[in-house]
This record gives structure tokens, sequence and C-alpha cells, in this order.
């Protein structure tokens, strides 16, 4: 009985092991982007982000909760305007707070997640003039803390988040083409 527990332990142990070998190899960074080419002026797509009140109609994260909690303060919209959330285990709580709005053609945000796991990322918003469409990029980087390491043994982040980019601009594009 000693002997099956203590080979239980030892491959455990190297299980852990491996995966926190695995883990420490992975980027030191974390960057999801995605695009999409919408048949709308930017100045029509820009308000929708620079606006965090806006967001409800069209980020893919505001309806897994529908008891979410949510503060906005600082400006009413553009640089200096804040939006917290606290939620269910489906959106956990953060705050972002638009840094730069350069109308129309690009927002940066700073986005902070306190719950699941804490994470500090930088969030970028770009809107190119293609002819009469615009292409619009969604985008998020920052440094990958080893616990999101450990996760991207067992989880792709870049096609998890990225699905959300994808459903959120699908969003922006539905309503900015009516």
């Amino acid at each position: 009985m000693f002997e099956t527990i203590a080979i239980i332990a030892i491959v455990l142990a190297v299980a852990i092991a491996v995966i926190l070998v695995i883990a420490a190899t992975k980027p030191g960074t974390l960057r999801v982007t995605r695009a999409v080419s919408i048949n709308a002026p930017a100045d029509r797509v820009f308000p929708l982000i620079n606006d965090f009140r806006q967001w409800t109609v069209w980020s893919p994260y505001e309806n897994r909760d529908a008891d979410m909690k949510r503060v906005y303060s600082g400006a009413e919209r553009g640089q200096g305007a804040a939006y917290a959330w606290d939620g269910n285990k489906n959106v956990g709580s953060g705050r972002m707070e638009i840094l730069q709005s350069a109308a129309p053609s690009k927002i940066v945000i700073k986005l902070d997640f306190f719950k699941p796991f804490e994470g500090h990322n930088t969030a970028e918003f770009t809107m190119l003039p293609q002819g009469d469409a615009t292409s619009v990029t969604w985008t998020m980087y920052g440094p990958a803390v080893f616990m999101s390491k450990v996760m991207q043994v067992f989880i792709n982040l870049d096609h998890m988040i990225g699905k959300d980019f994808e459903a959120g601009l699908a969003n922006l594009k539905k309503l900015t083409e009516k």
C-alpha cells in the first residue's frame, strides 16, 4: 500500500514539474489581435468604443452576467473615462481607463483584471480608413505572469480571447453598417 502511494506521489510530482517547466518556456508577454473591415466611416465606429456606456451594446463580455455591477467614473468619454465591473465567474472583476483618445483613429485603454486572476494589460483600438470602409483592429497586450503561462500549457489564450474579440468586432460591424 505504501509503495502504491509513493509511486502515485512521485508520478504527480513529476507531472507538476513537467507542467511548470513547460510553462516557464512560454512567452513573457501576451498579445491578442483581431481586425475587421467595416463598411462605415471611422467617426461612426469611434464613439461606440470611446464611451464605456456604449460597450453594453457591442462588447461580448457585457451579456455574460445579467447582475454584473458597473461603475463609471472620470470623464464621460475619451481620455480619463473609467469603467469598473464586478460580476460572476464568467466576467470576474476589473477596471478600464482610457489613456489616449485620438478621434477618430485610436483609443488606448489601461485594462486591469482583479478576479479570477490578476492581470494588467493594454487594449488598443485603431480605426484606419480604407476607401469607404474602416479597418478596425482590437489588440490586447501585456506581461504574461507565471499563472497565465501555466494556463497556456492547457489553453490557447489567443484562440480563447480572440473569439471574443471577433464577436465584439462583428457586433460593431453590425451596429455601424446599418
